[in-house]
């Protein structure tokens, strides 16, 4: 029996340290495989069908997520913090995505921004480094062709002044001219870019029996003959409007283009509307051209900077109408945005092709 007692003794310390080496490997496995862990980043709220998309698909047994958790957007330099390890990224065209942040991003693979355009993305040096990025065309299209509609019946029409004619007590008895505005209806209708949303605006433009010209790089010879669209240079385009709507990305050959130069092109009578890129126009210029009445009136849903400053001069004019980029701004617009920027992250990160992808 001692022999026995002393051979017990013998084992039990053996089993002991035993049981304490599985543990420490066990431990040093664990947090091995919680380091090599890929790194996403979601710079902001997003809509739940997107969230859960993503949580689905990437699990936390080989992914860490973080996400944005306020409503203010997350700011250049916080970004470029938190970019370092990351290898998936989604954000959102405030998110400024070149310089400092792609200089911190050591392991990014994939950009996913839940927009159609990536003018705050650097895309050559992006596509220099290996990093893929995708975007949410399609999806919007028909959405943003709405507001379009809306802003320049808005504008041509003088909705806004009309509601706060209201609300200030204004409106007293009928007078035949007053509040009187511009009809959109048989009008002549400019665009300037007939890509996928300059196409669906075009179309609701001919349901009100307006005269399309349009300009651009080459004329699409594949529209609808019943549209009777004409493709003309830009000056002609100008010059013979009587809405001017700018379809067009932003780019080193459109930034600026709406000078005051452009602006004295356009007949005194004419209206422009904006819902592409603040970028493409120069907002001293448009200031002087509604001041000065050289055009009629103008209606904007995209402004330098966004958000516009409450006590920007632009806001004091009457003939103007200021929307805050609302273009794409339904439940179920952005919900879908939501969903492709989704998908496109999810299939960056695990080797599938993105449903839309920026860079080649």
């Amino acid at each position: 029996m001692a022999s026995l007692g002393r051979s017990l003794q013998f084992v039990y310390p053996r089993r002991t340290h035993l049981n304490q080496h599985l543990q420490n490997n066990f431990k040093r496995d664990y947090m091995s495989s919680s380091d090599q862990k890929k790194k996403v980043l979601i710079t902001c709220t997003i809509p739940t069908v997107a969230s859960d998309y993503i949580h689905q698909r990437l699990p936390s047994s080989r992914y860490e997520i973080e996400q944005w958790p306020h409503e203010d957007t997350m700011s250049e330099e916080e970004l470029s913090k938190k970019i370092v390890d990351v290898e998936g990224l989604y954000c959102i065209l405030v998110n400024k995505v070149k310089g400092k942040v792609l200089d911190n991003a050591n392991k990014l693979k994939i950009v996913s921004t839940m927009s159609v355009g990536f003018d705050h993305i650097d895309v050559k040096e992006c596509t220099r480094r290996g990093i893929v990025v995708g975007n949410t065309p399609g999806v919007l299209t028909e959405t943003t062709a709405d507001l379009v509609l809306a802003l320049t019946l808005a504008t041509c029409r003088r909705i806004n002044e009309s509601a706060e004619a209201v609300k200030s007590g204004e409106w007293g008895a009928w007078k035949p001219e007053w509040m009187c505005g511009k009809d959109l209806h048989s009008s002549t209708v400019g665009i300037i870019g007939m890509g996928n949303i300059g196409r669906s605006v075009a179309r609701r433009l001919h349901a009100f029996n307006c005269k399309i010209l349009y300009t651009g790089k080459n004329e699409k010879r594949d529209l609808p003959s019943e549209w009777k669209a004409e493709y003309v240079d830009m000056n002609t385009l100008l010059s013979t409007s009587d809405f001017v709507l700018p379809q067009c990305p932003s780019n080193d050959e459109t930034r600026g283009m709406f000078s005051i130069d452009a602006f004295k092109k356009m007949k005194p009578s004419s209206v422009f509307i904006n819902t592409t890129r603040g970028d493409l126009v120069d907002q001293e210029a448009l200031y002087e051209a509604l001041d000065k009445k050289m055009i009629l009136a103008a209606g904007i849903d995209v402004t330098t900077p966004e958000p516009l400053p409450v006590d920007h001069k632009l806001l004091t004019l009457k003939n103007l109408t200021v929307l805050p980029h609302v273009g794409s701004a339904t439940m179920e617009t952005r919900g879908r945005m939501a969903l492709l920027a989704a998908e496109n992250l999810v299939n960056g990160l695990e080797g599938g092709e993105l449903r839309h992808r920026v860079n080649t």
